[in-house]
Protein backbone atom coordinates (compact mmCIF):
# COMPACT_ATOMS: atom_id res chain seq x y z
CA UNK A 1 0.00 0.00 0.00
CA UNK A 2 3.09 2.44 0.49
CA UNK A 3 4.11 1.65 -2.77
CA UNK A 4 0.81 2.44 -4.41
CA UNK A 5 0.89 6.13 -2.25
CA UNK A 6 4.16 6.76 -3.08
CA UNK A 7 3.57 6.42 -6.91
CA UNK A 8 0.57 8.47 -6.72
CA UNK A 9 2.33 11.22 -5.04
CA UNK A 10 5.03 11.06 -7.08
CA UNK A 11 3.10 11.37 -10.05
CA UNK A 12 1.46 14.38 -8.81
CA UNK A 13 4.51 16.29 -7.70
CA UNK A 14 6.49 15.25 -10.97
CA UNK A 15 3.94 14.98 -13.65
CA UNK A 16 4.68 13.18 -17.09
CA UNK A 17 6.83 15.33 -19.38
CA UNK A 18 3.87 16.61 -22.84
CA UNK A 19 1.73 18.72 -23.78
CA UNK A 20 -2.04 18.30 -23.34
CA UNK A 21 -4.17 18.38 -26.80
CA UNK A 22 -5.71 22.17 -25.99
CA UNK A 23 -2.12 23.41 -25.85
CA UNK A 24 -1.77 21.37 -29.14
CA UNK A 25 -4.73 22.84 -30.85
CA UNK A 26 -4.34 26.43 -29.54
CA UNK A 27 -0.69 26.38 -31.60
CA UNK A 28 -2.06 24.91 -34.81
CA UNK A 29 -4.23 27.29 -34.77
CA UNK A 30 -1.94 30.04 -34.17
CA UNK A 31 0.07 28.68 -36.94
CA UNK A 32 -2.94 28.27 -39.12
CA UNK A 33 -3.56 32.03 -38.82
CA UNK A 34 0.05 33.12 -39.28
CA UNK A 35 -0.17 31.00 -42.49
CA UNK A 36 -3.37 32.78 -43.59
CA UNK A 37 -1.78 36.15 -43.23
CA UNK A 38 1.27 35.17 -45.32
CA UNK A 39 -0.52 33.93 -47.82
CA UNK A 40 -2.83 36.95 -48.58
CA UNK A 41 0.07 39.67 -47.89
CA UNK A 42 2.24 37.57 -50.63
CA UNK A 43 -0.85 37.04 -53.28
CA UNK A 44 -1.20 41.05 -53.44
CA UNK A 45 2.79 41.30 -54.03
CA UNK A 46 2.11 39.27 -57.27
CA UNK A 47 -1.03 41.74 -58.46
CA UNK A 48 1.62 44.25 -58.37
CA UNK A 49 4.01 42.78 -60.24
CA UNK A 50 1.18 42.23 -62.90
CA UNK A 51 0.15 45.81 -63.05
CA UNK A 52 3.91 47.37 -62.78
CA UNK A 53 4.35 45.42 -66.08
CA UNK A 54 1.71 46.23 -67.61
CA UNK A 55 2.76 50.16 -66.73
CA UNK A 56 6.29 49.53 -68.12
CA UNK A 57 5.37 47.94 -71.35
CA UNK A 58 2.56 50.48 -71.95
CA UNK A 59 5.28 53.34 -70.94
CA UNK A 60 7.73 51.84 -73.64
CA UNK A 61 4.74 51.46 -76.31
CA UNK A 62 4.36 55.39 -76.15
CA UNK A 63 7.61 56.33 -76.05
CA UNK A 64 8.80 54.42 -79.29
CA UNK A 65 5.02 56.50 -81.10
CA UNK A 66 6.72 59.76 -80.02
CA UNK A 67 10.02 58.56 -80.82
CA UNK A 68 8.23 58.11 -84.31
CA UNK A 69 6.76 60.85 -84.38
CA UNK A 70 10.04 63.18 -83.39
CA UNK A 71 11.77 61.88 -85.95
CA UNK A 72 9.11 61.79 -89.43
CA UNK A 73 6.73 64.27 -87.63
CA UNK A 74 3.78 61.88 -87.92
CA UNK A 75 2.16 59.58 -85.75
CA UNK A 76 2.44 55.82 -86.95
CA UNK A 77 -0.38 54.40 -88.86
CA UNK A 78 -0.17 51.69 -86.52
CA UNK A 79 2.05 50.14 -83.92
CA UNK A 80 3.51 47.58 -86.24
CA UNK A 81 5.53 50.84 -88.00
CA UNK A 82 7.38 51.68 -84.94
CA UNK A 83 8.34 48.13 -84.37
CA UNK A 84 12.05 47.52 -86.17
CA UNK A 85 13.06 50.98 -85.53
CA UNK A 86 11.61 52.44 -82.14
CA UNK A 87 10.79 49.27 -80.07
CA UNK A 88 12.08 45.34 -80.98
CA UNK A 89 8.39 43.61 -80.45
CA UNK A 90 5.02 44.64 -80.15
CA UNK A 91 3.65 44.96 -76.45
CA UNK A 92 1.65 41.71 -75.50
CA UNK A 93 0.77 40.73 -71.85
CA UNK A 94 -1.38 38.01 -71.22
CA UNK A 95 -4.85 39.49 -70.69
CA UNK A 96 -4.34 42.09 -72.11
CA UNK A 97 -4.82 44.09 -75.62
CA UNK A 98 -3.00 47.15 -76.19
CA UNK A 99 -4.81 49.75 -78.66
CA UNK A 100 -3.26 52.61 -80.85
CA UNK A 101 -5.12 55.77 -81.92
CA UNK A 102 -3.28 56.85 -85.11
CA UNK A 103 -4.63 60.35 -84.85
CA UNK A 104 -3.31 61.59 -81.17
CA UNK A 105 -0.45 58.68 -80.81
CA UNK A 106 -1.96 57.41 -77.60
CA UNK A 107 -1.45 53.95 -76.54
CA UNK A 108 -4.26 52.32 -74.32
CA UNK A 109 -4.80 48.76 -72.20
CA UNK A 110 -7.49 47.34 -72.35
CA UNK A 111 -8.03 43.63 -70.22
CA UNK A 112 -9.75 40.21 -72.14
CA UNK A 113 -12.64 40.76 -70.05
CA UNK A 114 -13.23 44.51 -71.84
CA UNK A 115 -12.45 47.23 -68.89
CA UNK A 116 -9.46 49.56 -68.96
CA UNK A 117 -6.37 47.69 -67.54
CA UNK A 118 -4.76 47.81 -63.94
CA UNK A 119 -2.10 49.66 -65.59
Amino acid sequence: MDNLRSRVRDRHLYPTAGFTLIELLIVIVIIGILAAIVVFSVSGVSNKGASAACNQTLDETQVAVEAFYAQTGAYPASLAAVVPSFIKTLPSLTGVTFSYASATGFVTATTSVGGPATC
